[in-house]
């Protein structure tokens, strides 16, 4: 299971759940837990945003789940 799906499943999210969090449509969110689409860098984002994670830890960048610091804008 790919980073992704396994961070929606600890979140107890369904992929609609993710389609209404993050605007991104289901079979295009399903596609993206595949890897059989790339993320564009808003979707990757979005689902950082709604996962509560960072953009890093979804490309696999670095195994720390935790967000970075947000400040303000």
């Amino acid at each position: 299971m790919g980073r992704l799906a396994e961070l929606r499943r600890e979140r107890g999210y369904t992929q609609v759940k993710m389609q209404m969090l993050t605007g991104i449509d289901q079979s295009d969110y399903s596609k993206l837990e595949r890897e059989q689409r790339f993320y564009t860098f808003e979707q990757c984002r979005r689902i950082a945003l709604a996962l509560d994670t960072s953009m890093d830890y979804l490309a696999g960048l670095t195994d720390e789940k935790t967000p970075y610091p947000r400040g303000r804008r």
